[in-house]
Protein backbone atom coordinates (compact mmCIF):
# COMPACT_ATOMS: atom_id res chain seq x y z
CA UNK A 1 0.00 0.00 0.00
CA UNK A 2 1.72 3.43 -1.32
CA UNK A 3 1.51 6.06 1.25
CA UNK A 4 -0.29 9.51 -0.03
CA UNK A 5 1.82 12.47 0.93
CA UNK A 6 -0.79 14.91 -0.77
CA UNK A 7 -3.19 14.57 2.38
CA UNK A 8 -2.11 17.50 4.73
CA UNK A 9 -3.44 18.68 8.04
CA UNK A 10 -6.23 20.21 6.49
CA UNK A 11 -6.52 19.96 3.08
CA UNK A 12 -4.27 18.24 0.19
CA UNK A 13 -1.71 20.05 -1.85
CA UNK A 14 1.05 18.08 -3.87
CA UNK A 15 3.44 18.31 -6.62
CA UNK A 16 1.98 17.25 -9.99
CA UNK A 17 2.94 13.79 -10.75
CA UNK A 18 4.71 13.04 -7.80
CA UNK A 19 1.72 13.13 -5.06
CA UNK A 20 -1.11 13.86 -6.85
CA UNK A 21 -2.59 12.86 -10.03
CA UNK A 22 -5.46 11.46 -11.83
CA UNK A 23 -5.55 8.10 -10.66
CA UNK A 24 -5.31 9.47 -7.26
CA UNK A 25 -7.94 12.04 -7.80
CA UNK A 26 -10.15 9.46 -8.36
CA UNK A 27 -9.49 7.53 -5.92
CA UNK A 28 -9.91 10.48 -3.32
CA UNK A 29 -13.19 10.62 -4.89
CA UNK A 30 -14.12 7.88 -4.27
CA UNK A 31 -13.24 7.40 -0.83
CA UNK A 32 -14.81 10.66 0.10
CA UNK A 33 -17.82 9.32 -1.08
CA UNK A 34 -17.87 6.41 0.80
CA UNK A 35 -16.74 7.56 4.02
CA UNK A 36 -19.00 10.80 4.28
CA UNK A 37 -21.68 8.04 2.72
CA UNK A 38 -22.55 10.28 0.68
CA UNK A 39 -25.18 11.12 -1.87
CA UNK A 40 -24.97 14.67 -3.44
CA UNK A 41 -21.68 16.22 -3.65
CA UNK A 42 -20.73 19.85 -5.03
CA UNK A 43 -17.63 20.02 -7.06
CA UNK A 44 -15.64 22.95 -8.08
CA UNK A 45 -11.83 23.96 -9.70
CA UNK A 46 -9.57 26.74 -10.30
CA UNK A 47 -8.18 27.54 -13.32
CA UNK A 48 -4.83 25.91 -13.39
CA UNK A 49 -4.08 24.09 -16.28
CA UNK A 50 -4.32 20.80 -14.83
CA UNK A 51 -7.76 21.18 -12.53
CA UNK A 52 -10.25 20.44 -14.81
CA UNK A 53 -8.32 16.78 -15.75
CA UNK A 54 -7.89 16.30 -12.16
CA UNK A 55 -11.44 17.50 -11.67
CA UNK A 56 -12.82 15.08 -14.28
CA UNK A 57 -11.05 12.60 -12.60
CA UNK A 58 -12.78 12.81 -9.23
CA UNK A 59 -15.99 12.76 -10.58
CA UNK A 60 -15.30 9.27 -11.59
CA UNK A 61 -14.73 8.36 -8.21
CA UNK A 62 -17.39 10.04 -7.16
CA UNK A 63 -19.87 8.53 -9.18
CA UNK A 64 -18.54 5.13 -8.99
CA UNK A 65 -20.06 5.53 -5.11
CA UNK A 66 -23.26 6.41 -7.08
CA UNK A 67 -23.42 10.24 -6.01
CA UNK A 68 -25.22 13.01 -7.27
CA UNK A 69 -22.43 15.41 -8.52
CA UNK A 70 -23.33 19.26 -8.85
CA UNK A 71 -20.46 20.91 -10.80
CA UNK A 72 -19.70 24.54 -10.09
CA UNK A 73 -16.87 24.70 -12.94
CA UNK A 74 -14.50 27.41 -12.17
CA UNK A 75 -15.51 28.83 -9.62
CA UNK A 76 -13.94 29.80 -5.88
CA UNK A 77 -13.53 27.97 -3.00
CA UNK A 78 -15.88 29.48 -1.07
CA UNK A 79 -18.19 28.97 -3.61
CA UNK A 80 -17.79 25.26 -3.05
CA UNK A 81 -18.78 25.99 0.56
CA UNK A 82 -21.48 28.39 0.14
CA UNK A 83 -23.17 25.87 -2.73
CA UNK A 84 -22.45 22.59 -0.36
CA UNK A 85 -25.04 23.89 2.07
CA UNK A 86 -27.32 25.74 -0.34
CA UNK A 87 -27.92 22.31 -2.04
CA UNK A 88 -28.45 20.16 1.18
CA UNK A 89 -25.09 18.01 -0.44
CA UNK A 90 -23.10 15.64 2.07
CA UNK A 91 -19.77 17.37 1.17
CA UNK A 92 -18.03 19.93 -1.19
CA UNK A 93 -14.77 19.46 -3.34
CA UNK A 94 -12.59 22.30 -4.59
CA UNK A 95 -9.71 21.02 -7.01
CA UNK A 96 -7.15 23.95 -6.24
CA UNK A 97 -3.67 24.65 -5.42
CA UNK A 98 -4.69 28.39 -4.11
CA UNK A 99 -0.81 30.15 -4.60
CA UNK A 100 1.06 27.24 -4.26
CA UNK A 101 3.58 26.92 -7.41
CA UNK A 102 2.57 26.33 -11.18
CA UNK A 103 3.34 22.43 -10.54
CA UNK A 104 1.03 21.91 -7.62
CA UNK A 105 -2.62 21.09 -7.44
CA UNK A 106 -4.92 20.17 -4.59
CA UNK A 107 -8.45 19.83 -3.00
CA UNK A 108 -9.79 21.60 -0.38
CA UNK A 109 -12.63 19.61 1.51
CA UNK A 110 -15.97 20.07 3.45
CA UNK A 111 -18.84 17.40 5.07
CA UNK A 112 -22.28 18.46 5.12
CA UNK A 113 -23.68 21.56 6.18
CA UNK A 114 -19.73 23.10 4.94
CA UNK A 115 -18.57 21.77 7.97
CA UNK A 116 -14.19 21.81 7.78
CA UNK A 117 -13.25 18.15 7.06
CA UNK A 118 -10.07 17.83 9.51
CA UNK A 119 -7.91 14.67 10.67
CA UNK A 120 -9.77 13.40 13.15
CA UNK A 121 -13.63 14.21 11.25
CA UNK A 122 -12.94 12.32 7.95
CA UNK A 123 -9.63 13.31 6.64
CA UNK A 124 -7.69 10.70 8.27
CA UNK A 125 -10.36 8.30 6.96
CA UNK A 126 -10.37 9.57 3.64
CA UNK A 127 -6.93 8.89 3.40
CA UNK A 128 -6.60 6.10 4.35
CA UNK A 129 -9.23 4.31 2.28
CA UNK A 130 -7.62 6.21 -0.46
CA UNK A 131 -4.49 4.51 0.07
CA UNK A 132 -5.84 0.89 0.76
CA UNK A 133 -8.19 1.01 -2.31
CA UNK A 134 -10.53 -0.80 -0.35
CA UNK A 135 -13.42 0.11 -1.78
CA UNK A 136 -17.15 -1.48 -2.13
CA UNK A 137 -18.49 -2.56 -4.94
CA UNK A 138 -19.28 0.68 -7.91
CA UNK A 139 -23.04 2.02 -7.53
CA UNK A 140 -25.65 2.97 -9.68
CA UNK A 141 -27.29 5.94 -9.79
CA UNK A 142 -24.52 8.31 -10.16
CA UNK A 143 -24.95 11.49 -12.48
CA UNK A 144 -22.93 14.47 -13.30
CA UNK A 145 -25.17 18.17 -13.82
CA UNK A 146 -24.48 21.75 -13.78
CA UNK A 147 -25.23 23.21 -10.23
CA UNK A 148 -27.97 25.52 -12.18
CA UNK A 149 -28.49 29.18 -9.93
CA UNK A 150 -25.73 28.45 -7.53
CA UNK A 151 -23.59 31.88 -8.80
CA UNK A 152 -26.39 33.99 -8.43
CA UNK A 153 -27.28 32.34 -4.97
CA UNK A 154 -24.02 33.07 -3.57
CA UNK A 155 -24.15 36.43 -5.05
CA UNK A 156 -27.45 37.38 -2.89
CA UNK A 157 -25.75 36.08 0.07
CA UNK A 158 -22.13 37.74 -0.20
CA UNK A 159 -24.58 41.36 -1.38
CA UNK A 160 -26.81 40.60 1.81
CA UNK A 161 -23.51 41.39 4.36
CA UNK A 162 -23.40 45.00 3.07
CA UNK A 163 -26.38 47.96 3.42
CA UNK A 164 -25.65 49.47 -0.17
CA UNK A 165 -27.67 52.81 1.25
CA UNK A 166 -24.83 53.44 3.43
CA UNK A 167 -21.99 53.55 0.72
CA UNK A 168 -20.60 56.63 -0.68
CA UNK A 169 -18.96 57.11 -4.08
CA UNK A 170 -15.60 55.02 -4.31
CA UNK A 171 -12.89 53.93 -6.41
CA UNK A 172 -11.70 50.59 -6.39
CA UNK A 173 -8.97 48.82 -7.84
CA UNK A 174 -9.85 44.69 -7.90
CA UNK A 175 -6.59 42.70 -9.31
CA UNK A 176 -7.49 38.97 -9.54
CA UNK A 177 -4.33 37.70 -10.72
CA UNK A 178 -5.32 35.95 -13.35
CA UNK A 179 -6.88 33.10 -10.74
CA UNK A 180 -10.07 32.51 -10.36
CA UNK A 181 -11.52 35.71 -9.08
CA UNK A 182 -12.34 37.35 -11.86
CA UNK A 183 -16.12 35.49 -13.58
CA UNK A 184 -17.24 35.94 -9.65
CA UNK A 185 -16.65 39.40 -9.19
CA UNK A 186 -18.15 40.45 -12.03
CA UNK A 187 -21.32 38.89 -10.89
CA UNK A 188 -20.90 40.82 -7.63
CA UNK A 189 -20.49 43.66 -9.55
CA UNK A 190 -23.44 43.30 -11.73
CA UNK A 191 -25.28 42.81 -8.70
CA UNK A 192 -24.51 45.96 -7.07
CA UNK A 193 -25.22 48.03 -10.50
CA UNK A 194 -28.56 46.57 -10.31
CA UNK A 195 -28.80 47.92 -6.54
CA UNK A 196 -27.22 51.46 -7.79
CA UNK A 197 -24.04 51.33 -5.21
CA UNK A 198 -22.08 54.47 -6.13
CA UNK A 199 -18.73 52.34 -6.62
CA UNK A 200 -16.01 52.35 -9.45
CA UNK A 201 -14.28 49.40 -10.43
CA UNK A 202 -11.13 49.22 -12.21
CA UNK A 203 -10.17 45.61 -12.95
CA UNK A 204 -6.53 44.75 -13.23
CA UNK A 205 -4.85 41.44 -14.57
CA UNK A 206 -9.04 39.83 -14.59
CA UNK A 207 -9.07 36.93 -17.11
CA UNK A 208 -8.42 33.83 -15.35
CA UNK A 209 -5.28 32.04 -17.05
CA UNK A 210 -3.88 29.01 -15.67
CA UNK A 211 -0.27 30.08 -17.12
CA UNK A 212 -0.06 32.78 -14.56
CA UNK A 213 1.25 35.32 -17.08
CA UNK A 214 1.96 38.10 -14.26
CA UNK A 215 3.06 35.33 -11.76
CA UNK A 216 1.38 32.87 -9.43
CA UNK A 217 -1.97 35.21 -7.51
CA UNK A 218 -0.05 35.10 -3.98
CA UNK A 219 -0.30 38.67 -2.67
CA UNK A 220 1.09 38.03 1.05
CA UNK A 221 4.32 37.82 -0.43
CA UNK A 222 5.86 41.15 -0.54
CA UNK A 223 7.89 40.46 -3.80
CA UNK A 224 4.08 40.44 -5.29
CA UNK A 225 2.74 43.17 -4.15
CA UNK A 226 3.96 46.75 -6.06
CA UNK A 227 2.38 45.80 -8.77
CA UNK A 228 -1.14 46.29 -7.36
CA UNK A 229 0.20 49.44 -5.10
CA UNK A 230 1.27 51.53 -8.24
CA UNK A 231 -2.31 50.44 -9.95
CA UNK A 232 -3.72 51.58 -7.29
CA UNK A 233 -2.24 54.99 -7.52
CA UNK A 234 -2.27 55.04 -11.47
CA UNK A 235 -6.13 54.72 -10.83
CA UNK A 236 -6.86 57.30 -8.35
CA UNK A 237 -8.35 54.55 -6.21
CA UNK A 238 -9.78 54.83 -3.00
CA UNK A 239 -8.42 51.77 -2.20
CA UNK A 240 -7.10 48.43 -3.76
CA UNK A 241 -8.03 44.75 -3.62
CA UNK A 242 -6.16 41.37 -4.68
CA UNK A 243 -7.28 38.06 -4.34
CA UNK A 244 -4.79 34.41 -4.35
CA UNK A 245 -6.00 31.76 -6.89
CA UNK A 246 -8.84 30.50 -5.27
CA UNK A 247 -10.19 33.89 -3.92
CA UNK A 248 -10.66 32.72 -0.42
CA UNK A 249 -7.87 35.25 0.92
CA UNK A 250 -8.27 38.91 0.45
CA UNK A 251 -5.51 41.11 0.67
CA UNK A 252 -5.98 45.56 0.84
CA UNK A 253 -4.31 48.17 -0.72
CA UNK A 254 -5.03 52.05 0.84
CA UNK A 255 -4.80 55.24 -1.65
CA UNK A 256 -1.20 55.45 -1.46
CA UNK A 257 -0.60 51.47 -2.43
CA UNK A 258 0.11 50.95 1.01
CA UNK A 259 -0.36 47.22 1.82
CA UNK A 260 -2.39 46.99 4.85
CA UNK A 261 -1.07 43.83 7.10
CA UNK A 262 -3.71 41.17 8.02
CA UNK A 263 -3.73 41.44 11.60
CA UNK A 264 -5.10 45.51 10.83
CA UNK A 265 -7.84 43.88 8.48
CA UNK A 266 -9.01 41.46 11.43
CA UNK A 267 -9.30 44.11 13.79
CA UNK A 268 -11.55 46.67 11.50
CA UNK A 269 -13.73 43.68 10.77
CA UNK A 270 -14.19 42.53 14.39
CA UNK A 271 -15.07 46.39 15.01
CA UNK A 272 -17.58 46.63 12.14
CA UNK A 273 -19.20 42.97 13.32
CA UNK A 274 -19.15 44.31 17.15
CA UNK A 275 -20.94 47.39 15.85
CA UNK A 276 -23.62 45.73 14.64
CA UNK A 277 -23.59 42.37 17.35
CA UNK A 278 -21.96 43.80 20.34
CA UNK A 279 -21.20 41.07 22.57
CA UNK A 280 -20.29 39.21 20.02
CA UNK A 281 -17.41 36.54 20.01
CA UNK A 282 -14.74 37.16 17.45
CA UNK A 283 -12.31 34.08 16.56
CA UNK A 284 -8.39 35.11 15.96
CA UNK A 285 -5.21 33.16 15.15
CA UNK A 286 -2.74 33.03 18.12
CA UNK A 287 0.22 34.78 15.14
CA UNK A 288 -0.42 38.33 16.00
CA UNK A 289 -3.05 39.10 18.43
CA UNK A 290 -2.19 42.16 19.93
CA UNK A 291 -4.25 44.77 17.89
CA UNK A 292 -7.65 42.56 17.81
CA UNK A 293 -7.18 41.83 21.66
CA UNK A 294 -7.61 45.38 21.92
CA UNK A 295 -10.17 46.56 19.84
CA UNK A 296 -12.23 43.51 21.20
CA UNK A 297 -12.44 44.04 24.25
CA UNK A 298 -12.95 48.22 23.53
CA UNK A 299 -15.97 47.14 21.75
CA UNK A 300 -17.36 44.77 24.60
CA UNK A 301 -16.80 41.60 22.58
CA UNK A 302 -15.08 38.49 23.59
CA UNK A 303 -11.88 37.42 21.96
CA UNK A 304 -11.55 33.74 20.96
CA UNK A 305 -7.91 31.79 20.03
CA UNK A 306 -7.60 29.16 17.60
CA UNK A 307 -5.05 27.05 16.20
CA UNK A 308 -3.97 28.49 13.46
CA UNK A 309 -5.60 27.11 9.46
CA UNK A 310 -8.81 27.24 7.79
CA UNK A 311 -10.52 23.62 9.16
CA UNK A 312 -9.56 24.71 13.19
CA UNK A 313 -10.85 28.56 12.67
CA UNK A 314 -13.65 27.02 11.21
CA UNK A 315 -14.42 25.05 13.78
CA UNK A 316 -14.06 27.62 16.64
CA UNK A 317 -16.34 29.51 14.73
CA UNK A 318 -19.07 26.97 15.23
CA UNK A 319 -17.90 25.75 18.70
CA UNK A 320 -18.17 29.60 19.81
CA UNK A 321 -20.64 30.84 17.99
CA UNK A 322 -18.93 33.62 16.58
CA UNK A 323 -20.19 36.01 14.22
CA UNK A 324 -16.70 36.50 12.57
CA UNK A 325 -13.33 35.52 12.35
CA UNK A 326 -9.93 36.03 10.84
CA UNK A 327 -6.01 35.22 10.28
CA UNK A 328 -3.45 37.48 9.67
CA UNK A 329 -3.00 35.25 6.41
CA UNK A 330 -5.99 37.02 5.22
CA UNK A 331 -8.76 34.63 5.48
CA UNK A 332 -11.73 35.87 6.98
CA UNK A 333 -14.55 33.83 8.33
CA UNK A 334 -18.28 34.76 8.56
CA UNK A 335 -21.09 33.30 10.46
CA UNK A 336 -23.72 33.74 7.95
CA UNK A 337 -21.52 32.64 5.48
CA UNK A 338 -21.95 29.05 6.49
CA UNK A 339 -19.13 29.52 8.90
CA UNK A 340 -16.24 29.97 6.27
CA UNK A 341 -14.17 31.88 4.46
CA UNK A 342 -14.76 34.54 2.07
CA UNK A 343 -12.79 37.15 0.25
CA UNK A 344 -14.95 38.78 -1.25
CA UNK A 345 -17.19 39.60 1.65
CA UNK A 346 -14.15 41.80 3.92
CA UNK A 347 -13.51 44.03 0.83
CA UNK A 348 -17.39 44.79 0.80
CA UNK A 349 -17.74 45.62 4.32
CA UNK A 350 -14.52 47.97 4.21
CA UNK A 351 -16.67 49.73 1.38
CA UNK A 352 -18.87 49.87 3.41
CA UNK A 353 -17.23 50.92 6.69
CA UNK A 354 -15.28 53.77 4.43
CA UNK A 355 -18.67 55.28 3.99
CA UNK A 356 -20.08 55.13 7.10
CA UNK A 357 -17.58 56.78 8.73
CA UNK A 358 -16.12 59.72 6.47
CA UNK A 359 -12.69 58.38 6.56
CA UNK A 360 -10.06 56.38 4.42
CA UNK A 361 -8.51 52.98 4.91
CA UNK A 362 -5.31 54.76 5.87
CA UNK A 363 -7.15 56.58 8.48
CA UNK A 364 -8.86 53.65 9.75
CA UNK A 365 -5.58 51.62 10.29
CA UNK A 366 -2.82 54.59 11.29
CA UNK A 367 -3.45 54.95 14.72
CA UNK A 368 -3.92 51.22 15.29
CA UNK A 369 -0.31 50.48 13.34
CA UNK A 370 1.60 52.94 15.21
CA UNK A 371 0.22 51.19 18.47
CA UNK A 372 0.74 47.91 17.48
CA UNK A 373 3.84 47.34 15.04
CA UNK A 374 4.54 43.96 13.55
CA UNK A 375 7.16 42.24 11.61
CA UNK A 376 5.12 40.55 9.05
CA UNK A 377 5.34 36.67 9.08
CA UNK A 378 8.92 36.08 8.17
CA UNK A 379 9.45 32.50 6.93
CA UNK A 380 12.69 30.29 7.74
CA UNK A 381 14.04 27.27 5.78
CA UNK A 382 15.57 25.11 8.41
CA UNK A 383 16.30 21.39 8.52
CA UNK A 384 14.77 20.58 11.69
CA UNK A 385 11.63 22.58 12.74
CA UNK A 386 11.00 20.77 16.19
CA UNK A 387 14.79 21.38 17.03
CA UNK A 388 14.89 25.15 15.75
CA UNK A 389 11.75 25.37 17.99
CA UNK A 390 13.30 24.08 20.58
CA UNK A 391 16.20 25.93 20.69
CA UNK A 392 14.61 29.90 20.95
CA UNK A 393 12.27 28.05 23.44
CA UNK A 394 15.37 27.38 25.68
CA UNK A 395 16.60 30.81 25.24
CA UNK A 396 13.85 33.00 25.30
CA UNK A 397 11.33 31.20 27.75
CA UNK A 398 13.18 32.27 31.16
CA UNK A 399 12.45 36.04 30.67
CA UNK A 400 8.79 35.30 29.01
CA UNK A 401 5.77 36.66 31.32
CA UNK A 402 3.65 34.09 29.12
CA UNK A 403 3.77 31.03 26.93
CA UNK A 404 1.28 29.74 24.78
CA UNK A 405 1.38 26.54 22.69
CA UNK A 406 -1.97 26.73 20.99
CA UNK A 407 0.31 26.94 17.42
CA UNK A 408 4.07 26.71 17.94
CA UNK A 409 5.21 28.39 20.83
CA UNK A 410 4.01 32.45 21.60
CA UNK A 411 6.08 34.10 24.39
CA UNK A 412 4.58 37.64 25.53
CA UNK A 413 7.16 40.07 27.53
CA UNK A 414 6.13 43.58 29.05
CA UNK A 415 6.30 45.35 25.60
CA UNK A 416 6.11 43.00 23.08
CA UNK A 417 5.65 39.00 21.84
CA UNK A 418 6.47 36.53 19.20
CA UNK A 419 4.90 33.53 17.74
CA UNK A 420 6.87 30.76 16.18
CA UNK A 421 5.71 27.53 14.62
CA UNK A 422 5.99 25.14 11.60
CA UNK A 423 4.22 25.94 8.44
CA UNK A 424 0.67 23.48 8.12
CA UNK A 425 1.28 22.92 4.38
CA UNK A 426 5.09 23.85 3.47
CA UNK A 427 8.37 22.53 5.36
CA UNK A 428 9.09 26.10 6.77
CA UNK A 429 9.37 27.96 10.18
CA UNK A 430 7.38 31.03 10.23
CA UNK A 431 8.28 33.92 12.38
CA UNK A 432 5.79 36.78 14.28
CA UNK A 433 6.55 39.42 16.29
CA UNK A 434 4.44 42.23 17.73
CA UNK A 435 5.32 45.46 20.21
CA UNK A 436 3.25 48.08 21.85
CA UNK A 437 4.25 51.39 20.06
CA UNK A 438 7.70 51.56 19.43
CA UNK A 439 9.18 49.63 15.73
CA UNK A 440 12.26 49.41 17.33
CA UNK A 441 11.02 46.66 20.10
CA UNK A 442 10.01 44.49 16.65
CA UNK A 443 13.04 44.97 15.01
CA UNK A 444 15.58 43.81 17.54
CA UNK A 445 13.42 41.04 18.78
CA UNK A 446 13.69 39.74 15.07
CA UNK A 447 17.38 40.37 15.16
CA UNK A 448 17.35 38.05 17.88
CA UNK A 449 15.16 35.49 16.69
CA UNK A 450 17.46 35.45 13.58
CA UNK A 451 20.56 34.63 15.40
CA UNK A 452 18.83 31.51 17.33
CA UNK A 453 16.98 30.68 14.44
CA UNK A 454 20.69 30.37 12.52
Amino acid sequence: MTSLTCFKAYDIRGRLGEDIDEDIARRIGRAFAEVLQARRVVIGRDCRASSGALAAATVEGLLAAGVEVLDLGLSGTEEMYFATSHFEACGGICVTASHNPMDYNGMKMVRAGSAPLGADTGLDAVRALAESQAFGRVRAGGSLKPAEGARAAYVDRVLSFVDVGALRPLTILVNAGNGAAGPTFDAIAAGLEAKAAPLRFVRMHHEPDGSFPNGIPNPLLAENQPPTAAAVVAAGADFGVAWDGDFDRCFLFDHAGRFIAGEYVVGLLAEVFLAKEPGASIVHDPRVVWNTLDIVERAGGRAVQSRTGHAFLKQALRDAGAVYGGEISAHHYFRDFVACDSGMIPWLLVAELLGRSGRSLAELVDGRIAAFPSSGEINFRVADVPAAIARVRAAMEPEALSVDETDGISLAYADWRFNLRGSNTEPLLRLNVEARGERALVDAAVARLRGLIG
